[in-house]
């Protein structure tokens, strides 16, 4: 019989963020607490401090200790002085220093001197014990790993998600994707893209999928409202930063464009800066006395305005700067508690819903097609009831978190069963 496979026990690894924690990142939060609980000792490193004053439940599950890094480096320049007299004497600081020289060449902007500030305080204060850096992101908190892990001669890995792959230029990802040992990204579209860049196989898809402990799937009956009665209207609802790339000024448009004999009322979840605009294109629109601006919730809350609701809908749109979602959590979420969705045929949305099938897709900035599917699945509560239960099943069985972060865990070292380590998307 053949010898059993050695136990990997891994060493620890920095998480570096750019903060820590937020609430909008509790796919982040979600990510380190289950490889925690798999056994991969973990130290968080963040570049901010975090400005949100609530927290989800699952961050208080997170024991990894916390390093933050000068956000300015002219709030602590004696801390950053004494990293940069220490690090500058180690084999792997001119390395760092020719990278960083390179790319200030190309990028000469303040952010960029402050990344190798970061750096140089990463690269003294990190522990003795660290095996490994890996940055979420691949913009800011890469750049700051890429320096740190050069000056102290250690290995670097990435995970990859939206904003910071498209609006990042193509020789900063091409050179990071080659120094890099391996990087995960959430989405196909991203690893297509990326690939494309990249040494071949270093780039691999890995859902960050729904923890259904969180999210337990919600199977009561929705009452079967269809918009006829003024005192009972569908409850829409829509969850994401009031930000450009959320389309939210879209979603308005379209509902101004409703028949005015269909009734329902819109709650948003999510703060950010366009809220008071967007408020004010509200009242324009005649549409403020039914949209209820929530604000910004934990996970806990947020589960029961999933449930409370009858449609879900998110009119994702590429920003200006070419910033766009990969694939939203929220719609996730709202599928794993029955809930039919409406969103934009934008990124990698289609991977998650199957349009006519298990969601509605439109167009984005199609404010035509999106106010015509608003109005069929607010009128019909059969056909929200089956995209519901079709989104559901299909979303636990190939976008449960479980499935997926195995593949995750396999790449930091730690064993995890042959039949865990095949399933995945």
């Amino acid at each position: 019989m053949a010898d059993p496979a050695p136990v990997v026990v891994p060493g620890r690894v920095a998480f570096v963020l750019k903060g820590y924690p937020r609430l909008s990142e509790t796919f982040i939060a979600q990510e380190i607490a289950a490889l925690e609980q798999l056994g991969l000792p973990i130290l968080i490193a963040s570049l901010r401090h975090p400005t949100d004053t609530r927290t989800h439940p699952v961050h208080a599950e997170i024991r990894a200790p916390l390093l933050y890094l000068p956000e300015y480096l002219r709030d602590e320049p004696l801390r950053v002085l004494r990293a940069w007299w220490h690090v500058r004497r180690w084999p792997g600081y001119r390395e760092a220093l020719s990278l960083w020289l390179g790319d200030l060449w190309r990028d000469r902007t303040a952010n960029r001197g402050r990344r190798f500030g970061q750096a140089l305080v990463l690269a003294h204060e990190l522990p003795a014990d660290i095996v490994r850096l890996h940055a979420h992101f691949l913009h800011t908190p890469s750049s700051v790993v890429r320096y740190a892990a050069h000056i102290r001669g250690l290995p670097w890995s990435g995970s990859a998600h939206a904003k910071d792959i498209w609006t990042s230029p193509a020789w900063e990802l091409r050179e990071k994707l080659a120094d890099c040992d391996w990087l995960v990204t959430c989405t196909g579209t991203n690893r297509d893209y990326l690939a494309t860049l990249s040494p071949p196989g270093r780039v691999e898809l890995v859902y960050h999928g729904l923890d259904l402990r969180r999210f337990p799937p919600y199977r009561q009956q929705r009452p079967p409202r269809d918009g006829s009665a003024p005192d009972d209207p569908v409850r829409l609802l829509s969850v994401g930063r009031l930000v450009e790339k959320k389309g939210t000024d879209d979603l308005l448009d379209a509902l101004a464009r409703l028949p005015v004999g269909l009734h329902w009322t819109l709650v948003h979840v999510g703060g950010g800066p366009l809220r008071e605009a967007l408020q004010q294109q509200a009242q324009r629109l005649d549409l403020d006395g039914r949209i209820h601006w929530r604000g910004a919730m934990t996970q806990d809350q947020l589960i029961q305005e999933y449930r409370d609701a009858d449609l879900f809908v998110l009119a994702s749109r590429i920003a200006d700067d070419g910033d766009r979602d990969g694939l939203p959590n929220v719609l996730m979420e709202a599928q794993s508690q029955g809930l039919a969705c409406v969103a934009s045929r934008v990124s990698a949305i289609p991977e998650l819903i199957d349009h006519g099938v298990t969601g509605i897709l439109v167009e984005p900035r199609s404010l035509d097609e999106l106010a015509g599917a608003l109005a069929r699945t607010i009128a019909q509560p059969a056909l929200r009831t089956s995209l519901g239960q079709a989104g559901q099943a299909r979303m636990s069985s190939r976008f449960g978190m479980q499935s997926n972060l195995v593949r995750l865990a396999v790449k930091f070292g730690l064993r995890v069963p042959p039949a865990d380590i095949n399933a995945g998307p």
